[in-house]
């Protein structure tokens, strides 16, 4: 039977963190079944899934937090299960770009909480050029149910009060992916 981690790292950036950590998985007998690393000012970043038999991952999160002292990393691990994927009608992927303004990211993922969507990514930031421009993207998830013009009217209403340029491109027939 597989079993599945989830790792999340944190520390000062520099070369050679990524390689160091997906050795100690390799190690271990685990594969890394998906990743994602940023950086955020001068921090380093990472989360992984990972699966591997029981003594495998057993062995992972008995050799981390060692790892973790040497790269002066701040770890968490959780041991998780296989991720079933869920079949949506549709997904959009909305991209808002505007003044940077405090609240936003929050005013915009309130209103896809309080209407139950599903956020299938995220990715916000901020440049200093361009006094202050921020950009948004959100992958959003749709049920069938959902009457899309109106959601996307809706939206655009949301960006407008916010004084934010918005564009909508549809995915129809989306499969969010197993990312075990």
């Amino acid at each position: 039977m597989t079993n599945y981690l989830v790792v999340t790292a944190m520390g000062t950036d520099r070369p050679g963190l990524v390689a160091k950590l997906a050795k100690l998985a390799t190690d271990c007998d685990c594969d890394i079944v998906d990743s994602r690393m940023a950086g955020f000012g001068n921090e380093f970043t990472m989360i992984m899934m990972m699966s591997g038999s029981w003594p495998a991952i057993t062995q992972l999160e008995t050799q981390l937090p060692q790892l973790s002292v040497e790269l002066e990393l701040l770890t968490v691990m959780k041991r998780t299960s296989k991720h079933t994927p869920l079949n949506y009608g549709s997904r959009l992927e909305v991209t808002l770009q505007g003044q940077d303004q405090r609240g936003t990211l929050r005013k915009i993922t309130e209103f896809i909480a309080d209407r139950s969507l599903d956020l299938g990514a995220v990715r916000s930031f901020a440049t200093d050029e361009n006094q202050n421009t921020q950009h948004l993207f959100l992958a959003i998830n749709i049920p069938e149910n959902v009457d899309l013009e109106e959601l996307e009217q809706s939206i655009a209403t949301v960006a407008g009060n916010l004084n934010l340029t918005c564009s909508i491109k549809r995915m129809l027939g989306v499969q969010v992916p197993d990312i075990s």
